[in-house]
């Protein structure tokens, strides 16, 4: 019999800032014949902590597991508060961590994270980086499972010819550094006039005003489409031939594995764990973190070698195969049914 699941995260289909996780994972779960409630909808912080706690005390004695999405910001205390409920009424959970920031969050929150993580049935990292840094810091109940998607959802495009259409899609916050995309195109327009940016997302803390307020003060080609979709935004990625990821902080983003997938070769800043996910050279290009020059050198690099560019562009979707639901469910199904 499978197992019944409670899980808990930010489920924020209507308002939320940014697409989360919790909504693709719960509807492939199901589908594998689990039984999944979801907490949760309330877009107060308040109502979302107590009705994330008060679904938890209701289902305990028909809960087998408790699934937590984890960042490392503000989620940070309700990941806390959850899994100490759950210590306390005696059922299993399992964080699943996500957030770039969660290593600063290691380092400052001790014994807070000693608690939460320590008490866990097991801990699934999307990635070695996490991994090795959770490992670090003495955490042995340790899993990789990887972010997936359904790669059918994100169908490849072979490009004949690369064009200077820059694609970025993330939340317009300043940790993501989407200023950064704004100064990539003007310094890329110095060569090739006709360059233009699309920039997908949702304004957070101001930064979008921001890009805005730039991209018109020197006459740059910049749409701003506000947050989509997936589908729609992996339709939109048709028209653009490469994909910027200018983050200062990360671990691996759905955003770039989506991209790959699509066929958009990514040139993405080299934090967090975001070598992890691309190997330089190969699969995508890596520079510095907020170094607007270096990832603008790297874009002319490709546009001079299309067949590079094109190379690196197969690559990157023969690696994101691996992360297709289809495989990663197996290792899910192994961790839930033991």
């Amino acid at each position: 019999m499978k197992k019944r699941i409670l899980y808990i995260g930010n489920d924020l289909r209507v308002n939320s800032f940014t697409v989360t996780y919790i909504s693709f994972f719960s509807k492939m779960l199901r589908k594998e014949g689990y039984k999944v409630r979801t907490a949760s909808t309330k877009s107060n912080k308040a109502l979302r902590l107590a009705e994330m706690l008060g679904l938890i005390a209701h289902y305990k004695n028909s809960t087998d597991i408790v699934l937590i999405d984890t960042y490392g910001a503000l989620n940070f205390y309700y990941a806390y508060l959850v899994a100490k409920t759950c210590q306390m009424l005696d059922i299993e959970y399992i964080p699943i961590l996500h957030g770039g920031n969660l290593p600063d969050r290691l380092e400052h929150s001790g014994k807070l994270s000693r608690s939460l993580f320590g008490n866990a049935r097991i801990n699934i990292a999307p990635s070695k980086y996490l991994y090795d840094i959770f490992q670090s810091y003495g955490f042995k109940n340790m899993e990789i499972i990887p972010n997936s998607i359904k790669i059918d959802h994100h169908p490849f495009k072979e490009r004949k010819q690369f064009r200077p259409k820059l694609l970025w899609v993330r939340r317009f916050q300043k940790r993501y550094n989407p200023l950064m995309a704004i100064k990539v195109l003007r310094l890329l327009k110095e060569t090739y006039p006709e360059a233009s940016l699309c920039m997908v997302g949702p304004e957070k803390d101001g930064s979008m005003a921001t890009c805005k307020k730039l991209a018109k003060k020197y006459d740059l080609d910049v749409r701003f489409t506000g947050k989509l979709k997936k589908k729609h935004w992996a339709q939109l990625a048709a028209s653009y031939d490469f994909f910027i990821n200018t983050t200062s902080i990360d671990n691996t983003p759905i955003s770039v594995i989506e991209a790959m997938s699509l066929g958009l070769p990514v040139i993405s800043t080299d934090v967090g764990g975001m070598p992890q996910l691309i190997e330089h050279g190969h699969d995508g290009l890596l520079v510095p973190g907020d170094d607007e020059k270096a990832m603008v050198n790297a874009i002319r690099e490709l546009l001079v070698d299309q067949n590079k560019a094109r190379e690196m562009a197969r690559h990157g979707h023969q690696k994101v195969e691996l992360f297709d639901w289809d495989l990663v469910k197996e290792k899910w199904n192994r961790i839930l049914d033991s």
